[in-house]
């Protein structure tokens, strides 16, 4: 493939697209982290049956050849070979090789991604097994069966089959495909939403490791079991499985599983965050491994983290060996994905360079090099039939044609990635090709043809909703670069091709672009699809069942802060304000700052009118005219972190004019009103925090603010202090009939699903354990939870993402409303907030947001609590009827 000439002013250029760029820079950083791995699901280390190898002649047969081939990542080869086998043990009658040989020849297919063929396969060998006494061949048939089916999307099944492989080799007493089926149990659980199922299959894998003695085989389980959790975001956990794995490795002097255990640890070291402890890890590995397949996917990790921690001297003196690793690979998957992962590094070093030393230009020789080695990845990966690679290739290539402008070449490149990825099932590449080219398209002005390639873009990720979150951990790792800018970007998109005439049908489009986005930050943040309901469109409530509400819908924009509105009965309209994401973050957190401070009301006023300016001003006129009196916000990004109470027109605060709700989504669970019922509730409280919690304060009210719920007239059912434990909420909600929960108790919301729990006598309850109590008591109860407060919570400290924990929370919960506090609060006002919302809520005649509004306000008025730190942190999500 020609190589164009790259001018000096490609760092002009490239500025332009800069955003661009180091998004897909981000993606392949990661990439070697899972590098090697099938990441579907954990498969015997090597692919055939270790009985039939044995008796083999020591002239290698197609099978012997097939798996050399197989395991040097030559799949397309290895097809080939593996039908010349299948073809030979036709003829010889030889049914227990021919299966063996189906089997694997569907796992060549699978790395490929043809699944058709693959399924063909592995039919025909089940088939051939049926009634045959070898069951260890048979073990492994449905191990891979297991593997093809959960990558078609067929979990359920995909787990029958790794019982029915479990079972096999629990009568065989292979406790080694035991320990590996489980694991794979568990995946296909949390593939199909069933955490708790999962956790508890993991943790019977660790008690039955935990109870052998040392062996290479527990090693490998153990590092087995650490991956899995690593994939499953519990990363204290993971980390501690994988350093019994290294330890029990070290005692065996096995070097092989030394390196493999550091390398895993290193990969959960960097997606925790710490730098420092990553790079060790990766050095040890580099340091012991012997073999290329391991020693260049960690030096690859470490030299891009070098890069991010600023240590250039250091990543560059690498450089030089690590190429000539490389190119001494044989060819293959792994030789390819080295390559575009070395050449990725090799310019997010050249973009590192010109920030510390402020050079306008980019080395035009090193350009050059960089072109000619993702040339090399395309042509490479065609001539081995490598189709998936060779996608990769092409989308790595067409970004940097891209980034030089050379436009026409990064469409034709990316057209043809397009095709490969397509006709392979291997959407996780696609989406990023019908990405690139939207934006190439986008380019042009060609906005047809641009807003159908980033349409295509968003359903292909739809269809990976399951396997963004615990499959294809590369994209995992880097949600907000590789998957939050498309939809963003699809907005924009959106927006600009109105050509300053408002059309309310791409209104539409842009509002459910940003639902479909806040819905993948959900999914992302639990590492599993959300569990979906039958909802009702927010548009019909408002013209019909509510028509005095309206919905705002801010966006926020590369270069502007979109309001999409919808008054009652009138068709969408939208206003904008030219602001940057780093403008609208910065005004934010100053308000956070001072809402949280009883003493900054003056300040608090000051810049909560900014935020009022840009959301509310332009369309205040309206609202007045339409007799709206509720204001719904499904809110973006940052904007979550502040109430929307606390806005400020100049004269009053937001509340004193409206009643407020949150909603997470352009839908509706079930709008129906609390009619005048009798309202009763499970309460839980702790005074006092456990002992190992002590950053957490007492919170002496609470007994007071469980009293005032009872006063109003609420039923209650009551587990206080001690009471209050994970296993007798967990009694409770099975048993006792309630449509409230009331938790008085500290709670932290983070961007991270582990780290935001609430916090009972023996300890933490995460939220991933909460959701599944109330889904599991929804299974068992006729009634739906219509209300979860959650009283006295608070979002992380530092984490400017950290009310997304609080939306998981209300998503997840099942509960039809939920009402939280953002921050801390004074126990005694809260006691007297809670009261007074209860006594409103039990008249029967008054929305849930109107109940908020009229406790608020009774706050607000009082001597003692008139800042907005005490009233305005309450926030209600979901339905506000």
């Amino acid at each position: 493939m020609p190589i164009k000439i790259i001018t000096r002013d490609f760092w002009l250029n490239y500025r332009k697209i800069n955003r661009v760029s180091r998004l897909f820079l981000h993606f392949f950083v990661s990439l070697l982290c899972v590098l090697g791995s099938p990441v579907f699901a954990v498969l015997p280390h090597h692919i055939y049956s270790s009985s039939l190898l044995a008796n083999a002649s020591i002239h290698p047969s197609p099978l012997e050849q097939g798996k050399i081939i197989y395991d040097a990542g030559r799949f397309a080869e290895a097809v080939q070979v593996l039908q010349q086998a299948v073809q030979e043990y036709k003829q010889t009658g030889d049914q227990l090789r021919l299966a063996t040989t189906l089997s694997n020849l569907s796992l060549a297919y699978q790395q490929l991604g043809a699944f058709t063929e693959a399924q063909q396969a592995i039919t025909e060998s089940l088939n051939l097994l049926q009634g045959n006494q070898n069951l260890p061949v048979f073990a492994q048939a449905l191990e891979i069966q297991g593997r093809l089916q959960l990558a078609m999307g067929k979990a359920e099944a995909a787990l029958v089959s790794w019982q029915q492989a479990e079972k096999i080799y629990q009568q065989t007493k292979n406790y080694h495909g035991v320990v590996r089926s489980q694991i794979n149990q568990a995946q296909a659980w949390r593939t199909q939403g069933f955490y708790r199922r999962a956790i508890q299959m993991l943790e019977t894998v660790n008690q039955h490791l935990q109870s052998q003695p040392d062996s290479l085989e527990k090693a490998t389980g153990l590092r087995s079991l650490g991956n899995a959790l690593l994939i499953s975001g519990s990363l204290p956990k993971s980390q501690e499985i994988l350093e019994q794995s290294l330890a029990i490795a070290q005692r065996l002097e096995s070097d092989h599983d030394m390196v493999a255990s550091l390398f895993s640890l290193g990969n959960n070291a960097r997606k925790q965050k710490n730098t420092p402890a990553a790079i060790a890890y990766y050095q040890q590995t580099i340091k012991l491994s012997a073999s290329p397949f391991t020693k260049i996917p960690a030096q690859l990790n470490y030299i891009s983290l070098l890069i991010e921690d600023e240590q250039l001297t250091e990543a560059e003196s690498i450089l030089p060996t690590l190429e000539s690793q490389i190119n001494q690979l044989p060819s293959s998957r792994t030789a390819i994905y080295s390559q575009i992962n070395y050449a990725q590094s090799l310019i997010k070093l050249e973009m590192a360079n010109q920030r510390k030393n402020s050079i306008p230009d980019f080395q035009q020789a090193n350009l050059q090099k960089i072109a000619q080695i993702l040339a090399n990845t395309v042509k490479e990966s065609h001539s081995l039939g490598d189709r998936r690679a060779e996608a990769n290739a092409l989308l790595s290539l067409g970004n940097l044609y891209e980034q030089t402008k050379q436009w026409s070449e990064a469409k034709s490149l990316t057209q043809q990635g397009l095709i490969l990825a397509q006709a392979t099932t291997t959407p996780d590449i696609a989406y990023r090709l019908q990405w690139q080219l939207g934006r190439l398209l986008w380019q042009k002005k060609d906005f047809p043809s641009a807003i159908a390639a980033y349409d295509a873009a968003v359903e292909t990720i739809k269809s990976l909703r399951r396997d963004l979150a615990t499959i294809n951990q590369d994209v995992q790792f880097n949600f907000r670069d590789s998957v939050e800018p498309i939809y963003r970007q699809s907005v924009e998109l959106l927006l600009q091709s109105q050509a300053g005439q408002q059309n309310a049908k791409i209104l539409d489009q842009a509002r459910q672009r940003i639902e479909a986005l806040q819905l993948a930050e959900i999914d992302n943040f639990f590492q599993e699809a959300c569990l979906e309901g039958k909802n009702v469109i927010l548009d019909q409530v408002v013209d019909i069942e509510n028509p005095t509400t309206a919905i705002f819908y801010p966006i926020i924009l590369p270069t502007q802060l979109q309001v999409i509105v919808k008054l009652p009965k009138q068709p969408l309209q939208s206003y904008s304000t030219n602001i940057t994401p780093e403008e609208v973050e910065k005004v934010v957190a100053n308000l956070r700052t001072v809402l949280v401070n009883p003493t900054a009301i003056n300040a608090v006023k000051i810049q909560s009118q900014k935020i009022y300016d840009w959301l509310l001003k332009p369309i205040e006129s309206k609202l007045s005219t339409t007799k709206v009196d509720t204001l719904v916000f499904v809110l973006d990004g940052v904007l979550r972190n502040i109430p929307m109470a606390s806005l400020y027109d100049g004269e009053k605060f937001l509340i004193e004019k409206y009643a407020i709700a949150l909603s997470v989504g352009l839908q509706l669970q079930n709008p129906q009103p609390i009619v005048q019922q009798q309202l009763k509730a499970l309460v839980a409280g702790l005074t006092q925090p456990p002992a190992n919690f002590p950053n957490f304060a007492s919170l002496p009210a609470i007994k007071s603010e469980v009293q005032s719920i009872s006063s109003a007239g609420v039923a209650t059912t009551n587990l206080i202090d001690e009471q209050f434990t994970s296993k007798a909420l967990e009694k409770a909600v099975n048993s006792v009939p309630f449509n409230v929960v009331h938790l008085a108790t500290h709670g932290q919301f983070s961007s991270r699903a582990e780290d935001t729990f609430i916090l009972a006598a023996d300890g933490p309850i995460n939220v991933k354990q909460f959701d599944s109590l109330l889904r599991d008591r929804d299974a068992t109860q006729v009634k739906a939870v219509e209300l979860l407060v959650l009283s006295a919570c608070q979002t992380a400290t530092g984490d400017n993402r950290a009310a997304l924990g609080l939306a998981g929370t209300a998503i997840r919960a099942g509960a039809r409303s939920t009402l939280a506090s953002l921050w801390q609060i004074d126990d005694e006002s809260t006691a007297l907030f809670v009261g007074d919302f209860y006594k409103e809520l039990k008249k029967g005649n008054i929305s849930k947001a109107q109940a908020l509004r009229h406790a608020q306000l009774k706050i607000l008025r009082h001597p003692n609590y008139r800042a907005p730190s005490f009233w305005s942190a309450y926030v209600l999500i979901g339905n506000w009827l």
